[in-house]
């Protein structure tokens, strides 16, 4: 398996009282992360509203999810360790694959208009690496100016 993969492989899912879930991860990162905004906005998710059905949480097939009421329900360990992160203040691997789709840019592009290496770009695309605030701002910024025609 991948390092990258790896990073996403659960070890171990815990069910906790109010909607959330204790999370562990293959490469020794632990997380705790509140379902409750996703359960009542998502309407696939509202049967988890039910603390019997949540507390049948558990660590899918492969660690690649977390499994509810046998299978019925899943949830991809890579979304919920993203959600875990911004829940915590940091910044989600997925903010950087959504701003280089949404402004069309190519991995050289992306790398080139931040500043940094195209291989740490992916580590931080890919979520092997944490993404410092001040590159996330760099985005923000970048795409603002972007729209107001102000970017190189």
């Amino acid at each position: 398996m991948s390092k990258h993969r790896e990073l996403f492989r659960l070890t171990a899912a815990k069910a906790l009282d109010d909607s959330r879930l204790q999370l562990s991860y293959a490469d020794g990162a632990r997380f705790t992360v509140d379902l409750k905004d996703w359960i009542k906005s998502t309407k696939s998710l509202r049967s988890l509203r039910d603390p019997a059905l949540f507390s049948t949480a558990k660590k899918g097939a492969f660690g690649r999810t977390v499994d509810f009421a046998d299978g019925d329900i899943d949830l991809a360990g890579d979304n919920l360790r993203n959600l875990a992160i911004e829940q915590a203040g940091g910044v989600g691997h997925e903010r950087i694959w959504n701003w280089m789709h949404s402004n069309n840019l190519t991995i050289d592009q992306a790398a080139d208009v931040l500043g940094i290496s195209r291989r740490m770009l992916i580590y931080y695309r890919n979520g092997e690496k944490a993404i410092p605030r001040h590159i996330w701002l760099a985005c923000v910024g970048w795409e603002t100016l972007h729209k107001l025609g102000e970017a190189a």
